[in-house]
């Protein structure tokens, strides 16, 4: 800013445009208590690229007001950039917070829903104060946004509270610069708000009285209720009554999948689940997600995470969960409303439609939700938080890629077929989705085209470039082909690493180990153990990969690992294939049957996964035959690894070797898969044995990066893919590779699994489209 001259008397004058997360945060009424402070005069406005601050006073004044809004602005906002330019004195002889504006080539950070803040928390618990009780609370440092906002500039008229009008002592609120709900787009009482109410199976009302201490009671009886949450409907019942849980897993139709649980506090969760600092910290923190924990093996919760040794932990993130929290009489399953791998429902008349044969009451709202929501993931690994599904609290604020500048090309990258999310990739910013599930129905892709279209609409984005997966049947990439003649197919796992370096923001050459269940691969096979070496402005040259083995029966193998075990055996090991089909008590004409498939290579695909060699392990060491979710066999073969490993046995890493004689270099499993056989026929207990497979893929993995290091002089490994997912696989494999002095790159802002492709198809395309 220039000094208009020494006399400090001189009013001066100045344009400040700040961006980013700056709308619905509280923003212009910091900034109007910040200028009312330093008697300053003009005004600020929310436009469709941010927030204006027109400001004149004396000239210390004035200078010094962009230091103090960078240090003291909104817990909940994100600064991304601030512009500041001189202009001449107006004469302003007030401040004030000025209209809206809009503009066709504008546009602007959107918020997340965030948590309810300590004093709305406090109010809703004071039977004294106006909003006691009342399940839609909230002010400008928490509450609803982006599932409520249908157009920005983020002002109530463009958000589904337009049909609200607010009583006098809510509007007083929201025009006193001095009040925390000044401005608070969601502004509400019991007098003019929404209304929550309890419904029968049908949906008819019932006359309750409170409708949560109705639902508590209910649950407590065992009951099963579906509420309606902030991006959607949601499923609970008491997680401690064994036959509740079982009922909605069998109404549900999800006989295994681990169910989440909600308990009011983290002492409540503490009895459950051991919990550390950063647990603890991530568990409290304003984006709520559910944190994965470690299960006290006295924890006393049947039915609700079987075979597993984790569980996932939320504590209240909404008003309405707070009070049915409090009321409940203990821990409680909450999960997503829907029947299995359907979309989660967004309105009322959906949930009754489709919840009805769930859930045995309702408590619905009249609050309507733009764009549904699930509850976000996450765990903490050596120390530092992993997200495993981005939604909720983290979608859609923007990640930062370094090398794209505001003059590219826009980008669209539509993402992988399961646990999609789609990318927006504009200047700098990339607009990363809410988890949008599996692509395999009519109803999710039509949920998540229209997601899309908000996005595009919100961020004004018109891409110029769709990107997609090289799979040409994944329903994203018949997506891409409509909006595209020529979309830009991205190879999968090239995606993962590019996803874990535009995470990073790291541009310099990395080893990159890309380990998951299936992509499609440059040769036509399924790949998904694959080590690369490049960078993002470079081609990522395939260095190595798991040796190919074939996948009987395809896609059908992913739900019975026993295909995938006798495949493997076959190829390693044929003259015990036989021998591994009793071990896993397959009938005798089954596996013949199978050998038969194998001999002529009929729909046997060759893959190179190493999620395909859990499932084959998981099938051999524990019997696991056929699974009813994704990463079943993995996930219950790492819970038994890692309680025999924490017993403080001495264990053996199962051996692979690397065959470096031909390009690219090829690692095989053959000697671990020889041991297992063997030590089961022996007797050895499965837990050493999934304990040395784990050591054995980790050793493997830094033997690789290790050569790959010394024949490139490369000296950082981006480790990226589902099998990354496996905390105790990651924390091994960080740790040794550190150990070998390589530096290690690991998500930060999206998940390791499929979440982050559409972020690495994005940038790819981004530099493949550079001349």
């Amino acid at each position: 800013m220039t000094r208009q001259g020494k006399n400090t008397a001189a009013p001066v004058r100045c344009i400040i445009t700040v961006s980013g997360v700056v709308q619905g945060v509280g923003f212009r009424p910091f900034i109007h208590r910040l200028a009312v402070e330093r008697g300053l005069c003009g005004t600020v406005r929310n436009t469709s690229s941010g927030v204006v601050v027109d400001i004149e006073g004396l000239a210390p004044a004035v200078e010094g007001l962009p230091a103090a809004i960078r240090e003291g602005a909104p817990p909940n906002s994100r600064i991304t950039s601030l512009e500041i330019i001189p202009a001449a004195p107006a004469g302003y002889t007030h401040f004030a917070i000025g209209d809206s504006e809009t503009s066709a080539d504008g546009w602007q950070h959107v918020s997340p829903d965030s948590c309810t803040c300590s004093e709305c928390l406090h109010e809703l618990f004071d039977a004294a104060d106006r909003r006691y009780r009342y399940p839609f609370v909230n002010c400008t440092n928490c509450g609803p946004r982006f599932t409520i906002i249908e157009d920005l500039p983020y002002d109530r008229p463009l958000t589904t509270m337009r049909r609200f009008e607010m009583c006098p002592d809510c509007q007083q609120e929201y025009e006193n610069p001095a009040d925390r709900r000044f401005h608070a787009e969601p502004n509400a009482c019991p007098a003019c708000g929404p209304r929550l109410w309890f419904a029968g199976e049908r949906g008819a009302e019932l006359d309750v009285g409170d409708p949560v201490e109705a639902a508590a009671c209910r649950l407590g009886s065992g009951a099963i209720i579906a509420l309606k949450g902030l991006g959607g409907f949601q499923l609970s019942c008491q997680a401690e009554d064994a036959q509740a849980v079982a009922r909605l897993r069998q109404r549900k139709r999800r006989p295994h999948k681990p169910f989440a649980v909600m308990v009011r506090d983290v002492d409540a969760a503490a009895r459950i689940c051991l919990i550390n600092d950063a647990e603890r910290q991530l568990l409290e923190s304003a984006e709520r997600p559910i944190v994965l924990l470690q299960l006290r093996a006295a924890a006393a919760l049947p039915g609700v995470a079987p075979g597993l040794d984790q569980l996932g932990i939320m504590l209240p993130c909404a008003p309405l969960h707070f009070l049915l929290a409090d009321a409940a009489a203990g821990p409680l399953v909450m999960t997503s409303g829907n029947l299995s791998e359907e979309p989660i429902c967004r309105t009322n008349s959906e949930a009754l439609s489709s919840l009805s044969g769930i859930a045995d009451y309702f408590l619905l709202h009249d609050r309507k939700i733009v764009s549904t929501y699930d509850d976000s993931v996450a765990m903490v690994a050596a120390g530092q938080p992993l997200l495993i599904r981005r939604a909720r609290g983290f979608a859609p604020l923007p990640i930062r890629i370094g090398p794209v500048e505001d003059g590219d090309a826009a980008i669209l990258a539509t993402g992988a077929q399961l646990k999609n999310t789609f990318c927006l990739l504009r200047g700098g910013d990339a607009f990363v989705s809410q988890h949008m599930g599996d692509l395999e129905d009519a109803e999710t892709l039509l949920h998540y085209e229209r997601t899309i279209e908000l996005y595009e609409k919100l961020f004004d984005v018109r891409p110029k470039l769709i990107a997609a997966d090289l799979h040409p049947e994944y329903l994203a990439s018949a997506y891409a082909r409509e909006r595209s003649r020529q979309p830009v197919p991205i190879q999968h796992h090239r995606a993962h690493i590019a996803a874990c370096l535009a995470d990073n923001q790291f541009s310099r050459t990395v080893i990159g180990v890309s380990f998951d269940g299936t992509g499609l691969g440059d040769d036509g096979a399924v790949w998904g153990g694959e080590f690369f070496l490049g960078n993002l402005s470079g081609d990522l040259v395939r260095t190595a990969h798991l040796a190919y083995v074939p996948l009987p029966g395809g896609d059908v193998a992913v739900k019975e690992p026993w295909r995938t075990a006798l495949g493997a055996v076959w190829q390693h090991l044929p003259e015990r294939f036989d021998q591994a089909a009793r071990l896993m008590d397959i009938p005798a004409e089954r596996s013949a049957a199978l050998g038969r498939q194998l001999n002529a290579q009929l729909n046997c695909p060759p893959t190179s996964s190493c999620g395909r060699l859990f499932d084959a392990m998981a099938a051999l060491i524990l019997g696991i035959t056929a699974v009813t979710y994704e990463a079943q066999a993995a996930m219950e073969l790492e819970s038994v690894a890692r309680a025999y490993l924490t017993s403080g046995v001495v264990v053996e890493p199962l051996s692979f070797y690397l065959d470096v004689d031909r390009t690219p270099w090829t690692l095989s499993p053959a000697a671990a898969v020889a041991s297992v056989l063997e030590g089961v026929q022996r007797g050895v207990p499965a837990g050493a044995l999934a304990a040395g497979f784990h050591l054995g893929v980790c050793q493997s993995i830094v033997q690789t990066c290790g050569t790959i290091a010394e024949a490139s002089g490369v000296g950082t490994v981006a480790l990226s893919g589902g099998v990354f997912q496996n905390r105790l696989l990651l924390e091994l494999v960080s740790s040794c590779l550190r150990d070998q002095g390589l530096d290690v790159l690991r998500h930060r802002q999206v998940p390791p699994n499929d979440g982050s492709i559409s972020l690495g198809q994005a940038v790819l395309a981004h530099f493949l489209s550079k001349p």
